[in-house]
């Protein structure tokens, strides 16, 4: 049997604690390992306890969610851990900047149970969630705050059916959609996906909305 997903569940809000690790422990392929209230307290956990996924609040006490995240998923950290990010419309400002701490992903504190599961599944696997419902709002609203590299080329190294994707994957698409946006089949998608990440020298799909922005490739 292939071991249940390893999950610390971080929130200084004990009933929203509560009912996540409910909700998770309720899986058969997923597992609570540790519940917390503060950022420092996720850190030191997750060294100690090593999950596969950290459920990570924003705004929390003695250390934010975005530190907690640049310290566990942040470039030059040696062993990161995936951290799916959970947040508000009212904290919405908080999301690009935690998305550059290293996130893989992030969901709305009022999502259903079935989409907090399929987050923690979709980024333990390695993929990056990108909830389609937000990302316009979100990153297109904060796009002006992402200032673009000097000099940077407009497309560097992708072709131009790469940047056809990476615009899609920015404007928050999925594989299936950009699939029938291109006309393409969803293994092609994947490829081009996995052709990205790998020239670009990026971890997930987060990373590519950050470079389409930064490097003014999407209006």
């Amino acid at each position: 049997m292939t071991a249940p997903v390893r999950v610390l569940v971080c929130d200084d809000q004990a009933l929203v604690r509560t009912g996540f690790a409910t909700i998770i422990d309720a899986q058969p392929d997923l597992e609570v390992v540790g519940e917390c209230g503060d950022g420092r307290a996720a850190v030191e956990l997750a060294a100690r306890l090593r999950p596969d996924v950290v459920v990570m609040d924003v705004r929390m006490p003695v250390l934010d969610g975005i530190e907690a995240t640049r310290l566990l998923a942040g470039t030059g950290v040696a062993n990161p851990v995936k951290v799916l990010v959970v947040t508000t419309f009212n904290l919405d400002e908080y999301v690009y900047e935690a998305l550059r701490a290293g996130a893989s992903g992030f969901l709305l504190k009022d999502a259903p149970p079935a989409q907090l599961l399929h987050g923690i599944r979709t980024v333990a696997t390695g993929w990056a969630l990108l909830a389609p419902e937000v990302t316009r709002r979100l990153v297109g609203r904060y796009a002006e705050r992402i200032r673009p590299v000097p000099g940077a080329a407009d497309g560097g190294p992708l072709t131009p059916r790469e940047l056809e994707v990476v615009r899609l994957i920015a404007d928050g698409l999925s594989n299936g959609e950009i699939a029938a946006a291109l006309v393409l089949s969803h293994e092609t998608v994947k490829t081009y996906v996995s052709r990205i990440l790998t020239k670009l020298d990026l971890r997930d799909r987060v990373q590519v909305v950050v470079y389409a922005h930064r490097h003014g490739l999407v209006a």
